[in-house]
This record gives structure tokens, C-alpha cells and sequence, in this order.
């Protein structure tokens, strides 16, 4: 383990924030601005993993890890009979807002970018879509914000990583050349079937049986408290290899396991919950601390107006535009529509979708778009945990 310092310097991270986490949790001071800052800070040493960059060896299998097990997590902890009962406000995020944002980002990066190619543009749009609700975790545990409200901002940032994942998966087809030249239907046709089809069927599979076996042996009193929670992560494993093994998309298939897990017992449930979020958030961390040393300084020198410009439109016109058309005649008023649109950050996501484009297409010609994404992220850690605590407050408990 001495070989590897990075790992004892997060295992002390972890314990040390771990300490003052309870008191964190109403404070402007989240997790994700402790260990990029924490991150920056060590990039000023010389580390090995600082010459390779993004490129590193070690990237591909944490990332892969990570996302899979976001993916699973988000997938898990909606629940559908809830969401059918409530599905509403989600339903206008998902099925109008995300869209809307994807093109409106895209449509407002081609002219201020022209000497970037347009599909990387798309492609930088697709990954800055997805929300990640925890980097304002105030807004989603406290119980200033109204229920409903709460509710469909968490379950539009568990939904919208899976759905914003087939387009991008598009690009970096049409990117990589995979595609090959012009449109070859015999192609797409394949690969709508493998990523799309394949990758869901198996996962949902896979999530099913597994839910009812850990389901049965929980009623027969055959698996112990521990192994009901290491089932997320085997299960989340398991659905992503069972769907790459026969070419599809372990990572959508890793999010369909999650939505169909097969076990309806409260309890079983709740201690796979528990035990693969706090796998996952351990991983997320890492992912953050990662940030802070290798994507910000290799980003910072790039960043120039445009770049501020753009983050900026990013976190607010890109982002609360087509909210707001998504949230016409829904009932809610100007203020909750503003805070729904506000607090839409870009996190975890939009970093992991980031470095899988790098893995699969290089960071040659993608230096700029990797600076950009890197700005906008690191913008709104600050921006939407600073104003998590002090913007909850605007409501009255009226719902």
C-alpha cells in the first residue's frame, strides 16, 4: 500500500471530512469543494500521476468502476411506484428539459467555437447536460426545500446520467471513426442493437434475478445483513460484464439493473442502498480528489473569456431556459421554477462521461472542449454548494 500514496492520502481525507461531515451538511462547505481544493493543493508536487494526465493507466478501470456504480445507484434508488404517482414535474425535466438543454448548449457552443469541429461541440454539449444533485446537498436533505420540489430535482439527477448517456455514446461512435465514412445503415443498425437493446435486456435481467435471489434467500434466512449489502455491487458488476461479454453497454445495462432490481422487501433494499452509495460516493471522492490534481491544471492555462462566457451560460441560460419552458403550466410558481433551474449542477457525471471521451478518442484535439468542461464543473462545485444553504431558505413550507 506504501507504493501507492495517493490511496493512504484519500483513506485520511475520507476519515478526517468523515469527522465533521454531520456539520458540513448545513454548511456552504461540501465534500466536493474539500477535495478538489485538497487536489489543487497537491498538484503543486511532483507526482508521476501528474506526468501521464488523464491518460494514466489507473483512469480507465476507476472510471469505469465509478460510473457503473453511479449508474446502478441512480437506478436503485428511484422508486417507480412513487414516481408513477408524482411522475409529472420529473417527466417535464427529463422529456423536454434535458433535451432542450442538450441542443441549446450545442447551439450556442458551434458559433462561439468555430474553430472547433461542431460534432465535438455536440459532444461537450451532451456532457455537461446531466445534473448532479449532491454537489447542492442541501437542497435535497434539508427539509427547508418543499418535498415535491426536493424530490423532483433528486429523482431528474438520478434519471438524467442514464438518459443523457445514449446520445454521447452516439458521438463518440461518429468521433472515433468506429462509424466509418458516411452513413453505413448495416452499422448503426448493429449498434443501436448491441449498445441499446442488448445492453437494457441483459441489465434489466440481471437485476431482476438478482433482486429475487437475495429476495428468497432473505426470507429462507439465508443471507446475512453484509451480503445483502456487497449484492448492489456484485449485481451492479455483473450486469456491466454479462452485457459488454456479448457487445452491448454495461454502463446503461448497469443503470437498467438498478431501475429493475428484483426485490420489493424494504429492508433488503435499503441495506443495498445504503452499502452501494456509500461504495459509490467513496469512488466519487476519489474521482474529485482526481480532478483537483490532474484535469484542473491541465486545464487552467486554456481558459480564456469565451471559456468564462460559456461556463457561465452553462450553469444558467443553458440550463434554466429550458427548464422553464418544460415547467409551463405545471402550477409552480416563478420562484420554484427559478430555484428548479438554479440548482441543476454539473458534477460527477459530466466528469466521468469527460474521461471516458478522453480514454476512447485521445486528448489530442479535444485540449480546449476538455478545459471548458473542466471550468464549468469546477464553477458550479462552488457556485451551487455556496448557494445551497443560504437559497433554501427562500421557502415558506406551503407544500
Amino acid at each position: 500500500m506504501h507504493d501507492h500514496p495517493i490511496v493512504v492520502f484519500m483513506a485520511l481525507l475520507i476519515l478526517g471530512y468523515g469527522l465533521f461531515s454531520k456539520k458540513a451538511e448545513n454548511s456552504i462547505i461540501t465534500a466536493p469543494m474539500v477535495f478538489v481544493i485538497i487536489g489543487l493543493l497537491v498538484s503543486f508536487f511532483d507526482m508521476e500521476l501528474l506526468r501521464e494526465g488523464p491518460k494514466a493507466a489507473f483512469v480507465k478501470p476507476l472510471m469505469e468502476f465509478t460510473l457503473l456504480l453511479v449508474l446502478f445507484i441512480d437506478g436503485s434508488t428511484i422508486d417507480l411506484k412513487t414516481l408513477r404517482k408524482d411522475r409529472s414535474l420529473p417527466i417535464r425535466l427529463l422529456g423536454i428539459g434535458l433535451p432542450l438543454t442538450m441542443v441549446l448548449g450545442a447551439l450556442i457552443a458551434i458559433p462561439m467555437f468555430p474553430e472547433i469541429r461542431p460534432l465535438i461541440l455536440i459532444l461537450m454539449a451532451f456532457i455537461l447536460s446531466p445534473t448532479d444533485a449532491a454537489l447542492g446537498q442541501a437542497v435535497v436533505t434539508g427539509d427547508q426545500v418543499p418535498k415535491r420540489i426536493r424530490q423532483t430535482i433528486n429523482v431528474e439527477s438520478g434519471l438524467n446520467d442514464g438518459i443523457g448517456l445514449p446520445p454521447i455514446l452516439v458521438c463518440l461512435a461518429l468521433l472515433s471513426g468506429s462509424a466509418g465514412d458516411g452513413f453505413d445503415s448495416n452499422y448503426w443498425m448493429s449498434f443501436v442493437a448491441k449498445q441499446f437493446i442488448y445492453g437494457p435486456v441483459i441489465g434489466g435481467l440481471i437485476g431482476w434475478l438478482g433482486g429475487k435471489l437475495i429476495e428468497g434467500a432473505f426470507k429462507k434466512g439465508m443471507i446475512t445483513s453484509a451480503y445483502q449489502m456487497l449484492a448492489s455491487v456484485a449485481i451492479a458488476v455483473l450486469s456491466f460484464s454479462g452485457a459488454e461479454l456479448i457487445g452491448g453497454n454495461g454502463f446503461i445495462a448497469a443503470f437498467v439493473a438498478g431501475m429493475f432490481l428484483g426485490t420489493k422487501t424494504e429492508l433488503v433494499r435499503e441495506r443495498m442502498k445504503e452499502f452501494g452509495e456509500a461504495g459509490s460516493q467513496i469512488m466519487i471522492l476519489f474521482i474529485f480528489l482526481l480532478f483537483g490534481i490532474i484535469l484542473v491544471p491541465f486545464s487552467y492555462h486554456l481558459w480564456d473569456l469565451r471559456a468564462f462566457v460559456y461556463a457561465i451560460l452553462s450553469l444558467t441560460v443553458v440550463r434554466m431556459l429550458p427548464v422553464a419552458i418544460s415547467l409551463i403550466k405545471s402550477g409552480l410558481d416563478l420562484k420554484t421554477t427559478l430555484f428548479i433551474g438554479w440548482f441543476g449542477p454539473r458534477g460527477i457525471a459530466s466528469v466521468l462521461y469527460l474521461l471516458m471521451a478522453i480514454i476512447q478518442l485521445g486528448i489530442e484535439g479535444l485540449e480546449q472542449v476538455v478545459s471548458i468542461i473542466t471550468l464549468t464543473v469546477l464553477l458550479s462545485i462552488f457556485l451551487h454548494g455556496i448557494s445551497a444553504v443560504p437559497l433554501s431558505g427562500v421557502f415558506k413550507r406551503k407544500y
